[in-house]
């Protein structure tokens, strides 16, 4: 290959943000890596985004225990993907007794868990550090909603002094996607549904809704977000810059990846192509050439019709980064 597989050769450490955004929610933020979102209230702890190992979840229970001795009694799995999920278990010693996600997200676990395990841990090493602390896929003991999205399917969580509304408000990054929402400080937590000045990775997308569910996200009128990646924004303006970088890069990939296969373009042709509107708006960003591969894959399978996500296995990746490298 003439470049290295995914992040493999990214190994330099990020600068860790721990940043209060409102009397109740923190945003844990490094510079374009996976962010964690948490809600401190006077009996409780929340944790939105587990990271992807326990051993790498200490930084972030460290940097908690500085200002909250409560239990941290509940994670949110905003998702499926095991960079977000698999340090859950270390949360136990700190009080957890409810893992909370999706019934998409549920159904991804089952579906591609292990898959997606070893996938991510082969494309991303420095986040997976302490991987043998993991010990084993992630499993939610509730599990909200049927599928459907809107808030008829919420939970709403009572932390001491402060509410979490949860719920999946449409198909995105996943078909699971979860948020949560601390409507009385107008605080949202959206995982990978919203990224800013970072790679959207959309390798298990829906691209097609995601748009819309962009605007349900909007339509809140949130003054703070904790994106998936990126920092934190504050005040309306700039979270609707966060939704709108977020939308720009899903509609322009798959516009190229609709006019790549009416022109019956291969996945290399297509790449190529793609590249001509992607690479001069968001070519400077964390992860751009990481993500920009497999997002060029869905992007192609979904304009051919493919509306649930092929399973991304570690072979699949390294042909795929093969093939397009050739």
């Amino acid at each position: 290959m003439s470049k290295a597989f995914a992040s493999q050769a990214d190994l330099q450490d990020k600068k860790i943000t721990f940043e209060q955004l409102s009397p109740h929610c923190w945003a844990y933020t490094a510079e374009g890596d996976p962010n964690s979102g948490v809600i401190i209230g006077e009996k409780f702890i929340m944790v939105s985004d587990a990271t992807a190992t326990p051993a790498m979840a200490q930084d972030l229970i460290a940097r908690i225990r500085q200002v909250s001795d409560k239990p941290i009694k509940y994670v949110l799995l905003t998702h499926y993907h095991a960079v977000r999920v698999l340090g859950a278990s270390a949360y136990v010693a700190e009080g957890a007794t409810e893992i909370i996600a999706s019934r998409g997200t549920y159904e991804l676990i089952v579906e591609r868990g292990a898959e997606d395990m070893q996938s991510e841990m082969e494309r991303f090493p420095r986040l997976f550090r302490g991987a043998d602390t993991v010990p084993g896929l992630t499993w939610p003991t509730m599990v909200i909603g049927d599928g459907t999205a809107g808030r008829q399917g919420s939970l709403t969580v009572d932390l001491g002094g402060v509410k979490v509304e949860i719920w999946h408000p449409g198909q995105g990054h996943t078909r699971g996607d979860t948020i949560a929402w601390v409507e009385s400080e107008k605080v949202l937590f959206s995982g990978d549904l919203v990224e800013y000045e970072a790679g959207v990775y959309t390798g298990d997308a829906q691209l097609e809704e995601w748009p819309a569910t962009l605007e349900a996200l909007r339509a809140l009128k949130a003054e703070y977000i904790v994106p998936g990646r990126g920092e934190a924004m504050k005040g309306n303006a700039d979270v609707n810059k966060a939704l709108d970088y977020t939308k720009r890069w899903v509609t322009t990939l798959f516009q190229a990846g609709k006019e790549a296969v009416a022109a019956n373009m291969d996945l290399k042709a297509a790449m190529a192509h793609a590249r001509k509107s992607m690479d001069p708006v968001f070519g400077h960003v964390f992860i751009y050439e990481h993500c920009l591969p497999f997002d060029v894959s869905r992007a192609y399978d979904e304009a051919k019709g493919i509306k649930n996500p092929r399973i991304w296995t570690a072979e699949r990746d390294k042909e795929m980064w093969a093939a397009l490298q050739a």
